[in-house]
């Protein structure tokens, strides 16, 4: 079947030649800078964030309620802001120490048998909260239901993401499942919907393929935010293709983040199960569906869109935005920085993000890129061997 393409992906500029090692630390690095710019403006609308910082926010922001952030509600007791990493990156970094220690493709029994007890049994300096603790004692509920699901209930992994509420989690983290599959979309779409299975179902499961897909996709050498999202329309099913296509569309008419907030909101709203009220979602909210989408990635490829690729553009044009923020800008951070490298992501960010949240942004992407150059002389040698067995099969006599 044909579909209609976006106006905006004749769209987008070149990226310039660099390695793979320059693309997962983009990716990253850009992933969690985002993600730090977010979480201090995660849940508010566009008009309550430029009400509470005198404008539009254009870099690291404190708490929201400032010193009050141990008690404040609805934020308490996480220290959202100043540069902390939140869940969107714990898990990212977790996922990478998977693959460090798989050293090939992952699947749901992957996450059954690494995942969980790095979460459950492995204290670490958690940033939002000060101190050491286990990354389980952080986590949102949908995502300590991998841990409840496969410790404790002994589900398959495969369905284990079956009953979960349907949202970004699993989607949030899954930039690594993209660089390992580098510049090969297709497998990476079909090898985060294995990973994700332990976590999400729906459309929360076929976000995550997609974004990954989309990661992989932005590692291309001559990718660029017009490749990024037609990649990702090629792969992505029912409603979360439609929702992309619907906020693709809108994003080809604007080139500043401002005048777009609203219109991108308004494109992706009817595929949205949470409702206009962000802490208070309809009954019919996280619910598996056909028709819906989450809102986080339509709106990060929108706002890659929007940017031209931009880092800066796009990470804060999805800061600005509100709602699940964090995480929207977490996916376009790791776009943008897939395409770009870290040259392109602020260095006093950087600097800030990794002293702040006492994290080595670096040495992840380090692990993961040597992890994906493993993997790809495995799969490659395989390759060749099943080209060999079907050449004698089909009787060809090279």
């Amino acid at each position: 079947m044909t579909h209609k393409q976006p106006a905006s992906l004749a769209a987008g500029t070149t990226t310039t030649t660099l390695t793979l090692d320059e693309r997962v630390t983009g990716a990253l690095v850009g992933a969690a800078v985002g993600d730090a710019l977010g979480g201090p403006v995660e849940g508010w609308t566009p008009e309550q964030i430029a009400e509470r910082h005198g404008g539009r926010v254009t870099g690291v922001v404190g708490p929201w309620y400032g010193d009050d952030w141990r008690t404040a509600r609805p934020i308490a007791p996480y220290h959202k802001g100043d540069g902390h990493v939140t869940d969107d990156t714990l898990m990212t970094h977790a996922l990478v120490r998977v693959y460090e220690t798989v050293r090939g493709h992952l699947d749901a029994y992957a996450v059954a048998d690494h995942l969980v007890p790095d979460l459950m049994s492995r204290p670490r300096w958690i940033p939002e909260l000060e101190a050491e603790a286990l990354p389980l004692q952080r986590i949102f509920l949908a995502e300590k239901w991998i841990v409840t699901r496969l410790h404790y209930g002994h589900a398959d992994p495969r369905e284990a993401g079956s009953g979960n509420i349907v949202n970004c989690g699993a989607a949030m983290y899954m930039a690594p499942v993209g660089l390992v599959n580098a510049a090969h979309p297709e497998a990476a779409y079909a090898e985060a919907l294995d990973v994700a299975g332990a976590h999400q179902s729906s459309y929360g499961r076929e976000a995550a393929g997609v974004l990954a897909a989309a990661v992989a996709a932005a590692c291309a050498p001559d990718a660029t935010p017009a490749s990024v999202v037609e990649a990702a329309l090629a792969l992505a099913k029912d409603g979360t293709r439609s929702a992309i296509e619907s906020v693709c569309e809108v994003a080809s008419r604007y080139t500043d983040f401002e005048s777009a907030l609203v219109p991108l909101r308004t494109a992706v709203a009817p595929f949205d199960t949470v409702g206009p009220h962000y802490r208070d979602p309809s009954l019919g909210a996280r619910r598996p569906s056909r028709l819906h989408a989450i809102e986080e990635l339509p709106v990060a490829l929108g706002m890659l869109l929007v940017g031209g690729g931009d880092y800066r553009h796009t990470v804060l044009g999805s800061v600005n935005y509100g709602r699940d923020c964090d995480s929207i800008a977490t996916m376009s951070g790791a776009l943008a920085g897939a395409l770009h490298g870290e040259q392109a992501i602020p260095a006093a960010w950087v600097k800030t993000v990794g002293e702040a949240s006492r994290l080595d942004l670096h040495a992840p992407a380090r692990a993961l890129a040597e992890v994906a150059r493993e993997v790809f002389l495995r799969d490659t040698a395989r390759r060749r061997a099943h080209e060999a067995a079907f050449a004698v099969l089909a009787g060809d006599g090279r």
